[in-house]
């Protein structure tokens, strides 16, 4: 399929056959998932692709009893790991070290490697970092003081922070769901689930907050899809300046 094919075909399907989709395949999609961008590059979440029948079971009712999860034949559950940052932080300055070796001038080097460090071993720590949401107050307040003089990124609270890693999961899920639509098979994205549950049933790491669930499978014809698609007119939310 084309692009515009894929992002036509994909719908939120609510009720899937009993055909059994390939986990390989999931497993593939995942893996082009990772190709999506993320803040920074800082890649901090990870899924949990859930393939045996009893866990599906066990988690229809932190689902809600949503028929996308009970008819479903495989879920992806992607969490956010902001815990990670240090970790994550480290692994990309490792491999911009590497880049810049492979791919900048000789006498551009030391520059652009010692630019990577500080912002993967300063900038990123203290952006990501919580010390009981003092770190957070901090930023706020030198924003806020620096703001005054010059343009600066103002969205560095820990609620702020929280949300862009949401947002960079976010980036990931929809990369997912269109390489499944590519793929011939269908999903849901859910928001609707008691995540207290699902992170006891999965024995997600404490620190980890699920962003979204997405169930697979192959839409059934009838019953699938709740009828038309709605989308908000285009003159109502473009703007061109």
């Amino acid at each position: 399929m084309t692009l515009e094919e894929i992002l036509r075909t994909r719908r939120a399907v609510r009720r899937y056959t009993d055909e059994a989709i390939d986990a390989d395949t999931v497993r593939h999609c995942i893996d082009l998932a990772r190709l999506a961008p993320t803040s920074s590059n800082m890649q901090l979440w990870e899924c949990y692709h859930i393939t045996d029948p009893d866990t599906i079971r066990r988690l229809v009712p932190a689902c809600l009893d949503q028929t996308a999860v009970s008819t479903a034949q495989q879920l992806v559950v992607f969490v956010t790991r902001r815990d990670l940052f240090r970790r994550r932080a480290a692994a990309a300055l490792a491999f911009e070290r590497g880049n810049v070796a492979r791919n900048s001038p000789a006498d551009r080097q030391a520059h652009r490697t010692k630019r990577w460090e500080l912002y993967y071993q300063r900038v990123m720590p203290f952006l990501y970092g919580n010390a009981f949401g003092l770190l957070g107050l901090l930023r706020k307040t030198l924003v806020m003081a620096v703001g005054l003089f010059r343009p600066i990124t103002r969205q560095v609270s820990e609620a702020d922070m929280r949300v862009v890693v949401h947002k960079s999961c976010a980036l990931v899920v929809q990369t997912f769901m269109l390489a499944m639509t590519d793929a011939g098979y269908d999903t849901c994205p859910l928001e609707g689930f008691d995540s207290l549950r699902v992170k006891r049933i999965l024995r997600l790491p404490r620190r980890a907050e699920v962003n979204m669930i997405i169930s697979c499978g192959i839409r059934d014809e009838g019953r699938g899809v709740w009828g038309e698609r709605f989308r908000v007119p285009m003159e109502e939310i473009y703007h061109r300046i």
